[in-house]
């Protein structure tokens, strides 16, 4: 079981860190994508932004902001 913890903006890339947080992208037009930390085969913030950004239907081109979050992980039992 995840537990998310409330997103909180995230104003650079190096406040970031794919293994810590996970990330929502969101398009200046509501689009919204995402992506839990600590993933298997996603090891740069820039994967995460990309797979965020197909998750939303967003072309590469569009602008968004980001905001991140960290997880509580327990396994199930």
């Amino acid at each position: 079981m995840d537990i998310l913890h409330p997103p909180e903006r995230a104003f650079t890339i190096e406040e970031l860190d794919p293994k810590n947080y996970g990330i929502i992208v969101i398009s200046e037009t509501g689009k919204q994508g995402l992506l839990l930390p600590d993933l298997e085969g996603v090891d740069t913030v820039e994967q995460q932004i990309m797979i965020c950004q197909r998750k939303a239907g967003m072309s590469n081109s569009e602008k968004f902001y980001l905001k991140k979050f960290k997880v509580d992980r327990y396994p199930e039992e």
